[in-house]
């Protein structure tokens, strides 16, 4: 009986020991780790179905909408319980319905179809792939190296998604393609990779009509961008696309999927965190079977926040339209003669408030359609005229003669010169012994300007005179002034621009390869203060330059958006106000000066041809500026009214003969802006020869 006993005894102890744990581990599960299982298990059974938030408008001026958004269709795939061999049949019938329905998929896999070989995309438009291509050996999942070839990456690609040969070689690539931009953007249970955007009706019926056939496809509504105005500002307004590795990482932290749009160029990337808008959420409960039963925690998305420009839409389709047709005019007026603008393919333009510095149209041709930017993209690319590179603001031009009211005010503030100041052009400058550059009119006809003071010589272009101011006050006086104004300097767009530079000693050193050629020499000084030697700007600063002229020594930083305002309500969000960058104190006699001689330009000088007797005065100054082999490019900077400037212009025409060519387009814009005619026809390569730059440095 007493073993018995102890038995029993030694029984019930375990017996309450094992309660015991029970009841801890009961505890623990529930009380303890309980918020944790509840979220692992939430995460098994509830997939966040996010509605995704509409970017915001982006409008003109005026309340004209130049981008807004519809509503579209898009597939997402959902990682489920599907063998590879069965998803890649999904995937194979899938794409057979895209394709038979004109649509686009998702493929980021650099592989071409069969024959294989690597075809990277230059995304930035920098001119090389080395940046992409990089990128995608550092981060593809399949470990791909430099050393791999295209075939051998395939046959790994074909064994990581079990790929069966009995596709075709392009059913083959097309899989791998989906299911490599399925891996790298994250697919699993929670979250849903987007196969296609933007899919046809059609296409949307027959996935819903076979939906039995593609277990984890879904079709979703989703907001595409729109573009109102197709064609128009397109290098302004930029575009989006989905966000690659890079940006993702550097923008997970705020919210970022692996799926999401982000803005990839022109405002669309400058604006990016105020168009975004924030996604919404739809949590749907499952059973293992995969019937949708309950709907949980339903969060409602917000439109991201709408741009207000300082653009005009009506002047810068003028503008557009002017640009194309008198490139168009040049090509078909040049004849048999070398250099005479049959290779005239390209040009800027850009028009800015004087007393603001808002842009009110900016141009670049040739131009593109973004509403079909997927299906011209190849031929974009292999354009030569690179119709995706916006010259109006990374465009590197030399000014040619438009310089020269630089060079006066310059020379006349520094007191190397005066108003009344007479110089007697003689036609060849003879100050060096061993350079001895000429005069445009020497050049052509043997002739001289003769004696003239600064307004004469600016309406005359004449080198001679500029080759005098320009030695006598030397680089660095010139370098200084050129900053003022803003030549060679950022203008602050909000916009990727380029800086340009101004010629100086220490620039020629870092372009001029040749050791015995870096120095700097008399005869730089003599180009740059014609506006050649090694002086390069951007149309936008251009025509910054030229308001800065107009309202009298007043540099404002250049804008591109007016305000910010939100979806939801209008209020303001953010309003961008007129800043000045500098203030250029200028002695009266100076500036009017200056400004007498541009008028004289419009009225008797090289742009005559356009202004004299025009339904307003104008003041401005055409450039001719030489570029190796090809013809001169055209360049013309102006502002009106002259008594009371309202508006700037810089027009550049690359290979476009002669500033007066362009000045056509600024007469476009002008009509247009004063109301004073609808543009017309306009003659090109005109027969008298525009006042050029002179001798090329030795």
């Amino acid at each position: 009986m007493p073993n018995s006993k102890a038995r029993f005894i030694i029984l019930k102890i375990l017996i309450v020991f094992m309660f015991a744990a029970i009841c801890w581990k009961l505890f623990d599960l529930q009380i303890v780790k309980g918020s944790q299982y509840k979220e692992i298990a939430n995460n098994r059974l509830i997939t966040n179905i996010v509605e995704k938030a509409p970017r915001g408008e982006i409008l003109d001026r005026y309340g004209t909408r130049l981008v807004s958004n519809k509503v579209g269709y898009s597939v997402v795939m959902q990682k489920t319980d599907l063998t590879d061999e069965e998803l890649n049949d999904v995937i194979t019938k899938l794409v057979g319905v895209l394709y038979s329905n004109g649509c686009e998929y998702y493929d980021n896999l650099p592989i071409s179809f069969a024959p294989y070989t690597y075809q990277f995309v230059d995304e930035n438009q920098d001119g090389s792939i080395d940046d992409e291509r990089a990128a995608w050996y550092k981060n593809n999942k399949a470990k791909i190296t430099e050393t791999t070839s295209a075939d051998e990456a395939m046959r790994i690609y074909k064994k990581r998604y079990k790929i069966s040969d009995s596709y075709s070689e392009d059913e083959q690539r097309r899989i791998a393609g989906i299911r490599c931009a399925a891996e790298e953007g994250g697919l699993s249970q929670t979250t849903l990779f987007t196969v296609a955007d933007n899919i046809s009706v059609d296409a949307v019926t027959q996935i819903k009509e076979r939906q039995e056939e593609f277990k984890g496809i879904a079709v979703i509504n989703n907001y595409i961008r729109q573009y109102d105005m197709p064609g128009l500002a397109t290098h302004m307004l930029g575009r989006i696309g989905t966000i690659n590795k890079e940006e993702y990482d550097a923008n997970k932290n705020s919210g970022y999927g692996y799926n999401d749009i982000i803005g990839k160029e022109g405002l669309e990337k400058w604006a990016e965190s105020y168009l975004r808008g924030t996604d919404g959420t739809t949590g749907t409960t499952k059973e293992v079977n995969g019937k949708e039963i309950t709907v949980l925690n339903d969060t409602e998305p917000v439109p991201g926040n709408y741009l207000v420009l300082t653009i005009d839409s009506d002047l810068q389709r003028v503008t557009e339209e002017s640009l194309e047709r008198t490139i168009t005019n040049i090509r078909a007026s040049s004849g048999v003669k070398p250099k005479d603008g049959a290779d005239c393919n390209a040009g800027a333009a850009a028009v800015i408030d004087v007393k603001t510095g808002d842009t009110l149209a900016l141009a670049s041709n040739p131009t593109y359609d973004m509403s079909r930017y997927n299906e011209d993209y190849n031929a974009l690319l292999q354009n030569e005229a690179k119709p995706m590179w916006n010259r109006a603001v990374s465009g590197l031009y030399s000014p040619g003669s438009t310089f020269k009211p630089l060079t006066a005010i310059a020379a006349l503030e520094s007191g190397n010169l005066t108003v009344n100041e007479v110089i007697d052009g003689q036609g060849i400058y003879r100050y060096y012994n061993d350079y001895q550059p000429t005069c445009w009119i020497w050049s052509e006809y043997k002739m001289t300007h003769g004696k003239q003071n600064v307004s004469a010589a600016l309406e005359n272009s004449c080198n001679y005179f500029f080759y005098e101011v320009g030695r006598r006050m030397g680089i660095d006086t010139l370098g200084l002034y050129a900053k003022k104004f803003g030549l060679g300097e950022k203008t602050g767009i909000e916009l990727g621009e380029e800086t340009g530079h101004m010629a100086s000693p220490e620039y020629k050193k870092q372009v001029v390869q040749n050791i015995t050629s870096r120095d700097w020499y008399g005869g730089d000084t003599l180009q740059a203060a014609i506006g050649q030697s090694y002086s390069l700007f951007t149309p936008i600063q251009l025509a910054n330059y030229a308001a800065t002229i107009a309202n009298g020594g007043t540099r404002h930083k250049v804008n591109l958006i007016k305000s910010i305002r939100s979806s939801v309500d209008g209020s303001v969000v953010k309003e961008f106000k007129p800043e000045v960058a500098e203030t250029i104190d200028m002695d009266a006699d100076v500036i009017n000066a200056v400004k007498q001689g541009m008028k004289r330009v419009a009225d008797e000088g090289s742009a005559a041809a356009f202004f004299s007797n025009y339904g307003i005065q104008v003041g401005g100054k055409t450039g001719t500026a030489q570029v190796g082999d090809g013809s001169n490019n055209a360049v013309f900077i102006a502002y009106a009214p002259f008594d009371d400037p309202q508006i700037a212009v810089a027009v550049v025409l690359e290979h476009g003969v002669r500033g007066t060519n362009a000045a056509a387009v600024a007469k476009d814009i002008f009509d247009s802006y004063f109301h004073l005619a609808e543009p017309a026809e306009t003659p090109a390569v005109t027969e008298e020869p525009e006042p050029q730059t002179g001798g090329l440095l030795r």
